[in-house]
This record gives structure tokens, C-alpha cells and sequence, in this order.
């Protein structure tokens, strides 16, 4: 990546695209998906599959996601794998190498084109391996990508809008995807050959789960589990959550900065604690009960996303399966600080990768969080028991 105001970095003869970054370094390459510009964080995902999962994650709201993996895009896209048909997700990705035809039975589409019918931006051609470092290096940062099939682009308008775009932190993303009303989910997981489960008629224990940003498959996995679910916005007041009588209340992942989201939110779990309702919070959700717990949350230097994250059991209560490692997925630029955990809390799950908090439970309650995904789409399925320990408190 060069400085676009350097004359050694002219704009190749065959550039239909290209990623601007606030330092005022450039990449150029050829754009595909949709045509026109946006402005996020840019942010690397280690998955080597997935990607459609990956790019319809309203987790990844206001990013602009690197893949380390070559080859995206090998396999197509289908509607059955969208993690999210009615919220944002990524704004664009970052690829190595062309688009090539997609080769696999269950596609029914390019990735080319269902980007653009997502109004979402990609940019091939570009040495990801680089830019991965230059992550790593420096920290996630803030971009314009954008994609013009003649090659025309004004760099310094590029430039000026990923400058002052204010970036994630302190952000509050949550209210931008989430439902707008209160639904029933019905549908169980996908399994090949079948499609997506319905979900069972006998009776079931009632978790509303309120959506900061949930991937479909968390939902899939409540109903796998054995329960009844309905999704609330984010901005559900407790006394309305509390008038739906739940077993559990499960907290979402989702976008943006915890402690912003947390401003309304973690009233809310409060109050859900105060109340002795049973609590399961995933990345986002994880965050903010770890703030209504009195802990705190810090911005990652590069964040963990990908299908390959191991993380160990630690702390009282595993039995024989204290110090496990499960590989799990991830996807998030905060954390819950470990160190500013009171004695009420008990630290369950550390990254193997960094030592970060990857997991907590509030003692004398029904309450714990993960950080990572249990739900994987993409990645392993090591952690579906959480699922199960959640339903199971339920009475």
C-alpha cells in the first residue's frame, strides 16, 4: 500500500476499485459487487469458509472485512446461508484474488452478484497479507472503499470521508440493526438434505432474546436447544420484557461500542438480575452484562474474528473438563476487561490466543456470557452446549 499523494503510486490502467485509509495509504484493485462508495473500519477475518455468513453478520455493521483466505467467493452464494435478511451487515470486503465461477451444488448464484443486490462493495487484486499486518501492526484502521466500473475516483473526497468518519468507538450501532418489533422465531437448524427444522409443538420454556444485531443461527440454536423464542428490538424497556414472562432472557451479539449500547441497555439487565431471571449473553450481550456485573469493556487493538479461536475453561465448577479447549468462532473489536472484574464475577473462558476474557458467570445467579459465537455460521460446533446449560436453568 503506497501514499496516493506519492507519484510512485500512479492508478493502474485497469483499476475498477480501491481502498483509501485515513493515514492517506491507498490500495487499488478491481472493484466488483456494488458500484459507489462507504466508509468503515477495516478489520481482517481468518475464516476459510463462510463468507456469505461472514458478510450478512450484523456483528460486522460499519466494517469493511479483509479475508485472509484467497479464495472467496469459490463457492457461491444461496439464500439459505444469509445470516440476516433484513439488517446491515459488512459495508465491503477486501479479496486476493478474482472472483472465479463458484463450484459447489448449493449454489444459485455469484458472489459478484449478490453483493451487489446486497448494496455491498468488494475490492480483488489486493495483498491481503499486507494489510493484514498492517493491522496487526498498527490496529483496525478507519477506510473508504469504493468501486467505479470506468475508474474514476476523486482520492482526496475518499480520503476526507474515512478521516473524519469518528470510527467505532463510542458508537452505538445496535439501534441501526436491529428488528423493529417483537416476533416469534420459529425454525431449527439447517442440516443438508432437509434445510431448516421446525420447531417442535410441545410445550417449551419462553426465552425472549433481545437482538443488539443476532445472527438467524442463534435463534436456530435456542429452538435446537428446546426453546420457545421471541426476538425483542433493543430498546425493549424491562417492564415490557418482564410483562412477557420469560424463563431467560438471552442477550444478543451486535455492533459498536458496548458502553454506548449499554447506556440503555444495561438498566435493562440490571433490572433482569435484580428480577433473578435466568441470562445468556453472546459477544455484545456478553460485554454489557459484564457492565451491568461492574466490570468494564476496552477497544481491541485488532480484534479476534475468525472460525479457528481457542479458548479454555477456567475457574470452578468445569469437573472433569476443567481446562478443555474448545475452537470457536469470533467476531469482536471490545472486550470485557479481566482485570476489572469484581468478586461477584467469575471469569469461565480465556483466550488462548491473547489471554483476553472470552467468558464470565455471576455468581449466586443464572447468569454468564461468552464472548465468542457458540453458534458458529461459520465454524466449529464445540460450544453448542452452552445452549443447552441455558435452556437447561430454565424452569
Amino acid at each position: 500500500m503506497a501514499d496516493p499523494a506519492s507519484s510512485h503510486a500512479p492508478q493502474p490502467k485497469d483499476a475498477t476499485g480501491v481502498l483509501v485509509l485515513a493515514d492517506g495509504s491507498v490500495a487499488w484493485g478491481k472493484g466488483f459487487g456494488a458500484v459507489g462508495s462507504a466508509v468503515g473500519e477495516v478489520c481482517f477475518n481468518t475464516a476459510m469458509t463462510g463468507y456469505e455468513e461472514v458478510m450478512t453478520d450484523p456483528s460486522y455493521a460499519a466494517q469493511i472485512v479483509t479475508f485472509t483466505f484467497p479464495h472467496i467467493g469459490n463457492v457461491g452464494t444461496n439464500d439459505e446461508d444469509v445470516e440476516s435478511h433484513d439488517t446491515p451487515g459488512a459495508v465491503g470486503c477486501v479479496v486476493r484474488e478474482d472472483i472465479t465461477a463458484p463450484s459447489n451444488f448449493r449454489s444459485t448464484g455469484t458472489f459478484q452478484a449478490w453483493l451487489e443486490k446486497m448494496g455491498k462493495i468488494g475490492l480483488a487484486g489486493v495483498d491481503t497479507r499486507a494489510l493484514t499486518r498492517r493491522i496487526r501492526l498498527s490496529g483496525a484502521p478507519n477506510a473508504a472503499i469504493a468501486h467505479d466500473p470506468e475508474g474514476k475516483f476523486d482520492i482526496p473526497a475518499l480520503l476526507k470521508r474515512a478521516q473524519e468518519w469518528p470510527g467505532l468507538e463510542g458508537m452505538d450501532l445496535a439501534k441501526v440493526v436491529t428488528h423493529a418489533k417483537p416476533f416469534d422465531w420459529e425454525g431449527s437448524v439447517w442440516t443438508l438434505g432437509h434445510g431448516y427444522g421446525e420447531a417442535p409443538d410441545d410445550h417449551r420454556p419462553h426465552v425472549v432474546a433481545i437482538d443488539y444485531g443476532a445472527k438467524d443461527n442463534i435463534f436456530r440454536n435456542l429452538v435446537k436447544a428446546g426453546a420457545k423464542v421471541t426476538v425483542v428490538p433493543a430498546e425493549t424497556p424491562l417492564s415490557a420484557i418482564l410483562a412477557m414472562k420469560p424463563a431467560g432472557v438471552f442477550l444478543s451479539n451486535g455492533p459498536g461500542d458496548p458502553a454506548a449500547t449499554g447506556e440503555y441497555a444495561v438498566p435493562v439487565i440490571k433490572g433482569l438480575l435484580d428480577a433473578d431471571i435466568p441470562l445468556f449473553g453472546i459477544c455484545l450481550g456478553h460485554q454489557m452484562l459484564g457492565i451491568a456485573a461492574g466490570a468494564k469493556t476496552a477497544k481491541m487493538h485488532q480484534g479476534h474474528r475468525g472460525a479457528n479461536h481457542p479458548v479454555q475453561r477456567v475457574g470452578e465448577g468445569w469437573g472433569e473438563t476443567a481446562g478443555l479447549v474448545e475452537i470457536t468462532s469470533m467476531n469482536h473489536g471490545f472486550a470485557v476487561d479481566g482485570a476489572t472484574l469484581p468478586d461477584t464475577v467469575e471469569q469461565t473462558h480465556v483466550s488462548l490466543f491473547d489471554g483476553s476474557n472470552c467468558g464470565i458467570a455471576i455468581k449466586g445467579k443464572k447468569a454468564f456470557g461468552v464472548q465468542y459465537h457458540p453458534e458458529a455460521s461459520p465454524g466449529p460446533m464445540d460450544s453448542f452446549y452452552l445452549f443447552e446449560k441455558f435452556v437447561g436453568m430454565l424452569s
